[in-house]
Formats: structure tokens, C-alpha cells, sequence
């Protein structure tokens, strides 16, 4: 197991996607994450992605919630409240995505937690931010995408705006969750001062599109922010994109023209100057480009254009992305035991350090689990468990 954070420990009340995503990173990285429920399990245990379950879990759960500890409590109690405090008060890091107040009502807030512990980083996510006109909307990802651009251009002229075909805004905000907690940490280290993180899921839709609004708003502007057919974005020059071939689709990447125009066999498009692949003729590129790439295979077109060091690339599914030999060699996708006994695949941590991988410490938990742990670790003894057990106040039994 990686232990960069070993020794941190992380108190998570998170739910839905972006908080468990960005908290399960520090959990990879050997933070020790304790991550409190309700009695009936947090939202994720029971949202099946695809309608599918794997030996009866989650698959939405199982995505974002390895590498962690499970408390169960009853936050409506005041006794688990109480316990809820008092773990709080052992954390480096409080995390949290509840809708802005909640945190406060439940007496757990920055400002309560800070005189507690001044030291202490609070970390919230939420979608749109802590304040504003949208703080009373609920924030989730279709929306953002719907409402912040990344629908618009990840359309066509075909299809109109589209959805980008994951949950984008969550998966990105959960990594800058994690990056500005762990730069909240730095600082601690270095001045002993604690900190209060926000992360919304607006933003993280904005940073995605980093290029594209730049390019936007700097006088770069469009018609429509909606790519033409074949081309990869609204900004990108033909034949920059997706183009059918006999068995498939390949990428055609950012290539000399005359060079592209030899693989293909159409001279033609060694006449599109650089100023003509941006403009009106940019459709007129692409179509050709299409209509040359649909004569032969993805393989075949590997065959041709390798030598020629032209960038391409087939489009590949599922399946066959967990056949790839990189994704093999980097120990991208891994296998481990889960908490039910039942082999589970994850997407590895996305990083390796000093040449090492991280791994699946702890496999995403039944519910519980270490509740009777980590309340032996506040000092709770099993008599006074299994009274808070019987009141509802805790769970301590998988499930």
C-alpha cells in the first residue's frame, strides 16, 4: 500500500460521486479514511448503474469507495452526533458534500470544528459553490454539463448538444477535491494553519474546457460552439477528429496535410492550406478525409500509416481497452478481492510513485464494518456500543 499520507486521517461525510471519487484518492495514496454513513448506507449503496450489482453491491458504489473505513451512523441522533464530534476532533481533514448548511445544522461546521481544532482543513463540495444565486439549487452533473457548456460541444450538427457520456463534472471535480485538500495540507505543514477548501461542481465543468473558453472569450468566437461532422471540437481545424473506417472509427490527429494526403491516396487534400482547414472549407476537408479513411480497416490503416508517422489512433471499446497492453503494463484496470468475497475490477489510482502503483488496500467495505473499530479507537467500549446500537445510533454489522 502506498503510504505518502500515512498518518492522515481523513473523516469523510460524503454521498453521490465527486466527494467519495476525490476522498477514495487519499485513501490510495494511505491516508486513513473513515467515512461516516447513515444507518442505511449512503446514497451510492443503493443506485445501480446500468440496473446491474456486483454479488449485490453497487456498481456506483464500487467505483469511488475502496481504501476506506465504514461508520454507520444516525446523524438524527444526538448521542451519534456526539460521536460524530468527537471523530472530527481526531481528523487532519474533515470532507463533506452535503448541500451548503447542512454540515452547520448538524453542529459539525467549519466554523465549530475550527475552534475545536484550529489546525483542522474542512473540505466541502457542493454545486455551485458554499453561497450565491444558485446555493438553494441542487447541483448535479447532467445539469452542470447541461447548463455550463460541455453539452454544447460535445454535440453535433447530427445530434444537437450531448451529454459527454460520463459523469465529467463529478469525476474532475473529485480530483480537484483532492489536489486542493492536499495543497490545504502543504500549507499546514509549513505554517501549523488549517484551512477551509470549497470545490463545486461548476467550476470543475469550466476547467475542462480550459482551452475552449479561453479561446472563446478571447476573440475566437463561433457561430455555434457545436463541432461540424468529423471534427473534434468547435475550435479544431478539419481533419482534427473521428472518421469512420471499414471496421470501425479511427482519430485522425494533427498531421501534415501533404503527408495525410499520401496515406489516403487523395491528393486533393494536399491543397487545403492550414488558414482553409480552420475556415468554411474545414467541412469540406473533413468529408473527404471520411470518405477516404471508410475504404479500409483500423489495422490496415495502422499498416499504412505508422511509417509515416502520422497520428492516429483506433477507437477502441471496453473490452478491448482492457485487452491493451499498456493498460495492462501501467496496471491501469486491476482485480481484487472484495468485501463480499467476489472478484471486483476497478480504474486504478492514476499515478505511480517511485515506480509503484497504488493498490486496493481495502476493498470498498459493507456497511459498518469498522464502526465497532473506530468508536474502540474514541474510547467507546463494547458495553456502551451495544447500548447505542440498541437506541439506532450506530451500526456496527456489515451488510
Amino acid at each position: 500500500m502506498l503510504d505518502l499520507l500515512k498518518g492522515t486521517r481523513v473523516v469523510s461525510f460524503n454521498h453521490f460521486l465527486l466527494g467519495p471519487m476525490g476522498i477514495q484518492v487519499l485513501g490510495d495514496l494511505g491516508a486513513d479514511v473513515i467515512a461516516v454513513e447513515p444507518a442505511e448506507g449512503a446514497w451510492q449503496r443503493h443506485w445501480f448503474p446500468a440496473n446491474k450489482n456486483a454479488d449485490g453491491q453497487s456498481m456506483l458504489f464500487l467505483c469511488a469507495n475502496r481504501n476506506k473505513r465504514s461508520v454507520a451512523l444516525d446523524l438524527k441522533s444526538p448521542k451519534a452526533k456526539e460521536i460524530a464530534l468527537k471523530l472530527c476532533q481526531t481528523a487532519d481533514v474533515v470532507a463533506e458534500n452535503f448541500r451548503p448548511g447542512v454540515m452547520e445544522r448538524l453542529g459539525l461546521g467549519y466554523e465549530k470544528l475550527k475552534a475545536l481544532k484550529p489546525s483542522i482543513v474542512f473540505a466541502s463540495a457542493s454545486g455551485f459553490g458554499p453561497d450565491g444565486p444558485y446555493v438553494e439549487r441542487p447541483g448535479q452533473d447532467l445539469m452542470i454539463q447541461a447548463m455550463f457548456g460541455l453539452a454544447k460541444i460535445t454535440g453535433s450538427v447530427d445530434t444537437g448538444p450531448r451529454t459527454v457520456g460520463v459523469s465529467a463534472a463529478d469525476h474532475h471535480g473529485a480530483m480537484v477535491l483532492a489536489m486542493s485538500i492536499l495543497a490545504a495540507l502543504v500549507r499546514r505543514l509549513r505554517t501549523g494553519q488549517g484551512c477551509r477548501v470549497d470545490v463545486n461542481l461548476m467550476q470543475a465543468s469550466l476547467d475542462l474546457q480550459g482551452e475552449s473558453l479561453t479561446t472563446f472569450y478571447n476573440g475566437a468566437k463561433s457561430p455555434s460552439e457545436v463541432p461540424p461532422r468529423y471534427v473534434g471540437g468547435w475550435y479544431y481545424p478539419a481533419p482534427y477528429g473521428i472518421y469512420p473506417t471499414k471496421d470501425g472509427h479511427m482519430a485522425v490527429s494533427l498531421n501534415d496535410h501533404a503527408v495525410l494526403a499520401q496515406a489516403l491516396g487523395e491528393p486533393r487534400i494536399a491543397q487545403f492550406s492550414k488558414e482553409e482547414a480552420f475556415s468554411e472549407r474545414r467541412d469540406e476537408l473533413a468529408a473527404l478525409v471520411a470518405q477516404c479513411t471508410a475504404r479500409k480497416t483500423c489495422a490496415e490503416w495502422e499498416a499504412v500509416m505508422t511509417p509515416l508517422k502520422l497520428w492516429h489512433a483506433p477507437v477502441q471499446g471496453y473490452d478491448e481497452i482492457l485487452a491493451d497492453p499498456q493498460i495492462k503494463h501501467n496496471k491501469a484496470i486491476v482485480t481484487a478481492k472484495g468485501a463480499t468475497g467476489a472478484p471486483l475490477t476497478f480504474v486504478n489510482h492514476p499515478a505511480r510513485y517511485d515506480g509503484k502503483p497504488a493498490e486496493v488496500a481495502l476493498p470498498p467495505q459493507k456497511l459498518g464494518a469498522q464502526t465497532a473499530e473506530v468508536l474502540k479507537e474514541l474510547g467507546i467500549g463494547e458495553t456502551e456500543q451495544a447500548q447505542l446500537e440498541k437506541e439506532g445510533a450506530i451500526r456496527r454489522q456489515g451488510a
